[in-house]
């Protein structure tokens, strides 16, 4: 059970659900270790926010567990798509742990936004990956097939095709150097108010300095601060979140990172609503 997650299901504001899937990572394995560490690495966090005097505990979190994943990666995603659509017709937020980033097309679908807001170092904005358009690479484009646009905060790698496709007027690139004035610009003024927004947080976005267990690093990124004020701008409207890419390749450092961010997410979401 994620920390602090002590509320039943049918009176929860806020849902996790473990979606750890690991089929597609193309340089370092173990994502299927994502739920379980975010969790496990959530432990040690205080029940008390000062910064909006609430207990995580008051919150209305719910842990349901995790929907375990099979070979057929677009068929599972349509299973994980209607587990958390029954969060949102329950009027809750889905909160999703992962696994590989590809889980958040499920959750793009089970929302169903106007915008995406993915913190990421990559654009994964390619059209197929191997051959294959359900991979990890790929997740943004293939969401951009749902979504009116895509804010992708902290990129800054791409392949040639993927720049192109970032030119189009339904993409936001902003890189790392520029995530902390976005954050700001967000929060005063109002950017996003009036739409609908589903935002994903993928650990690489950070320095692989702090977030070292995730499956394909890249350096000059942002710093645990630069994505907490991101999630804390985006967080108030926002109708769902994931938290991706964390593996078992560190000392935990980058489970306990996004742990707390997702704590960030409830926190912020809860106050502002």
């Amino acid at each position: 059970m994620f920390p602090g997650a002590t509320t039943d299901r049918e009176a929860a504001s806020y849902v996790v659900v473990g979606a750890p899937l690991d089929a597609t990572t193309t340089f370092q394995p173990g994502t299927r270790f994502g739920p379980d560490r975010v969790r496990q690495f959530s432990e040690s966090y205080d029940d008390y926010d000062r910064r909006t005097a609430s207990r995580f505990t008051d919150l209305g979190v719910h842990d349901a567990g995790d929907v375990h994943p099979w070979d057929d990666v677009p068929a599972y995603l349509d299973h994980l798509a209607a587990e958390l659509r029954s969060v949102v017709l329950d009027d809750a937020v889905p909160a999703t742990i992962g696994g590989e980033h590809t889980v958040t097309y499920a959750g793009v679908e089970a929302v169903d936004p106007d915008v995406l807001v993915v913190l990421d170092a990559h654009l994964d904005l390619r059209d197929a990956y191997g051959g294959n358009e359900w991979n990890h690479a790929c997740v943004t484009r293939r969401a951009l097939d749902v979504v009116d646009h895509a804010y992708v905060v902290g990129a800054r790698t791409g392949s040639a095709a993927e720049w192109d496709r970032a030119e189009a007027d339904d993409v936001t690139v902003v890189p790392p150097e520029d995530a902390g004035e976005w954050a700001r610009s967000m929060q005063e003024d109002g950017i996003l108010d009036g739409d609908s927004i589903y935002l994903s947080i993928d650990v690489d976005a950070a320095d692989p300095g702090y977030a070292p267990g995730t499956g394909t690093m890249e350096p000059f990124g942002l710093a645990p601060r630069e994505l907490r004020d991101a999630v804390r701008a985006v967080a108030p409207y926002a109708e769902g979140v994931d938290v991706v890419e964390v593996n078992d390749r560190d000392d935990g450092q980058t489970a306990a990172l996004a742990g707390k961010l997702l704590r960030e997410f409830v926190f912020t979401h809860a106050a502002e609503a």
